[in-house]
């Protein structure tokens, strides 16, 4: 994910909502999410090229998602995927806390991320950059937090902005399909609120939305996430045409397709 905003014990009988947007390269492999046949607890999308995922959840009300930090000179081209972060924590049955800690000793062998994991009670933000904080793994209070890629709560215009119209929307008690209207927002920000990540200006400018649209690279998907105290959670995923959205994000809508997490009858295990 490049995108994530997110309340946590914000709205009484449901810990987490939470919505995303998934941008990477359009040629890069994955399929959207679903429950993995080779760890029926999960429901995930997955990355064919890594084999891991940016975001997920599972029967028991565990969730995780990752952004990648940016910084393209501390790029290691052998380091290994960040998308395992998150299928690893699924598919494991570790408590947010220990999961952290286990992962410590072996995060600098990563390329820069942040990384969410909870279940129905803990929420940790970690991050292998950044300060103490975030290199021990920040147990986080009840509030609206966001990330990008730079660390938690890095005031990049396209954060700022998508935390404003998330707790806007959470205030009304919107439907679900407003916090999707919210994460197809293409506004690009003014260049002298731009950040320097080293990429260029015309990079900055075309990182700069909500929802990313260009050539080759793009938001991939967008997710909204709800985990209430009893009960599955439900994630709902959006997919968008990479060929469509390089030139409108309103053509986002002729390629969503709605996922919900909560099995059917004949997808419930025996």
């Amino acid at each position: 994910m490049c995108l994530i905003i997110l309340a946590w014990k914000v709205i009484p009988g449901m810990p987490l909502i939470l919505a995303a947007n998934r941008d990477e390269f359009y040629a890069r492999p994955a399929v959207d999410a679903a429950w993995w046949s080779d760890a029926p607890q999960v429901f995930a999308g997955r990355d064919l090229q890594g084999g891991g995922t940016w975001l997920g959840t599972t029967r028991d009300g565990r969730f995780a998602a990752l952004t990648n930090v940016r910084s393209p000179s501390e790029r290691r081209t052998d380091a290994p995927t960040r998308g395992a972060l998150v299928s690893d924590y699924l598919t494991g049955s570790m408590s947010p806390t220990d999961y952290v800690q286990q992962l410590q000793a072996r995060a600098q062998d990563y390329n820069g991320f942040n990384l969410l994991v909870g279940d129905r009670e803990t929420l940790l933000w970690y991050s292998n950059r950044g300060q103490a904080d975030a290199r021990n793994g920040r147990p986080l209070d009840y509030g609206v937090y966001g990330v990008s890629n730079a660390l938690l709560d890095t005031p990049w215009p396209k954060l700022t902005r998508a935390k404003a119209q998330f707790a806007s929307l959470l205030c009304q008690g919107a439907p679900e399909e407003a916090f999707f209207e919210m994460l197809t927002d293409a506004t690009r920000a003014n260049d002298c609120r731009l950040p320097d990540t080293g990429v260029g200006i015309e990079r900055e400018r075309m990182l700069s939305p909500i929802f990313i649209r260009s050539p080759d690279y793009g938001t991939r998907c967008s997710t909204v996430l709800r985990v209430p105290i009893a009960g599955e959670p439900v994630l709902t995923e959006h997919v968008a045409d990479p060929m469509a959205v390089q030139y409108s994000a309103e053509s986002v809508s002729e390629g969503r397709c709605r996922i919900p997490c909560t099995p059917r009858e004949d997808d419930r295990p025996a």
